[in-house]
Order: structure tokens, then C-alpha cells, then sequence
């Protein structure tokens, strides 16, 4: 486990960009890279989905799929053409995925799946996928743990 400590957006941008630089970014998998970001309601889930959608040169305003439930944009990535955007805070079981079609979306490995409160919906989920953990520390600082 890294955990990173953020004071700022402006440090949330770098630690974000850091992230998407590594090899633990891309899956390992033959599919879609799946990744679970795990915190309280305002932890800096989103705030982080924002920051890798520009590292992935993504130019519209990324917003929370907390009523829509998810949300697809096209990337400028050299592997990744989708970053898809799911926020499963409002599902109550693991089959209400089903809906979104997921098995199909993670087939494809150029898609980079972002899941906004991924133990609602962890029978769903690739066992052992990676977990990102937000957590408040105080009013301007957050904890970022990449698990």
C-alpha cells in the first residue's frame, strides 16, 4: 500500500498524475482496467476522477454520476479511449450493475473504469481488483491510499 497525503487540488493534480505515469495503472487483466475509489462523501473521490480525466486529456468538466450513475468520455490516452465513470453510492445490491452492462464494458481493454463506492457493489467487481481510499484527515487534507 502507498499512501499520499493532499493539501490541495494542485496537490491532488500531481499525486493523480504520478498515478497515471505508473505500470500499476494500466490492468493486468485482459480486459477493461477496473479500479475502486473507496471514501466518505466528500473524501476527494471525484475530486481525483476530475484530475486523471485531464491526465488522460480529457477536456469536458468530469461531474459526479451520483444521479446518473455513469458517465463516458472519450479519452486522448495512448491505451485508454474511454474513461467510464460509475458512482454506485445509490445502488443497494451488486446486480443493479447489470443495468449498466459492465461485463460488457470491462471486456475492453481500452476502457479505464473508475467505480465510485465499489463495496456496494464488491460481488459484482473483479475479486482482487485495486482499490484507491479517500479519507479526510482534516478540512484540507485528504489521504489517499492506493491499495
Amino acid at each position: 500500500m502507498i499512501s499520499k497525503i493532499s493539501h490541495s487540488l494542485e496537490e491532488t493534480k500531481k499525486i493523480a498524475a504520478e498515478w497515471v505515469a505508473t505500470p500499476d495503472f494500466i490492468g493486468t487483466n485482459k480486459g477493461a482496467t477496473i479500479i475502486g475509489l473507496s471514501g466518505n462523501l466528500g473524501s476527494g473521490k471525484t475530486t481525483f476522477t476530475q484530475c486523471v480525466a485531464q491526465e488522460l486529456g480529457i477536456t469536458e468538466f468530469v461531474t459526479s454520476p451520483t444521479f446518473v450513475i455513469m458517465k463516458i468520455y472519450p479519452t486522448k490516452h495512448a491505451i485508454f479511449k474511454k474513461l467510464i465513470h460509475i458512482d454506485a453510492y445509490r445502488f443497494e445490491k451488486s446486480e443493479e450493475l447489470e443495468v449498466l452492462e459492465l461485463d460488457k464494458l470491462a471486456t475492453d481493454p481500452q476502457n479505464l473504469i473508475l467505480i465510485e463506492w465499489p463495496e456496494k457493489v464488491a460481488q459484482a467487481l473483479p475479486k482482487g481488483m485495486k482499490i484507491i481510499r479517500f479519507e479526510v484527515v482534516r478540512e484540507s487534507e485528504r489521504r489517499i491510499d492506493f491499495i
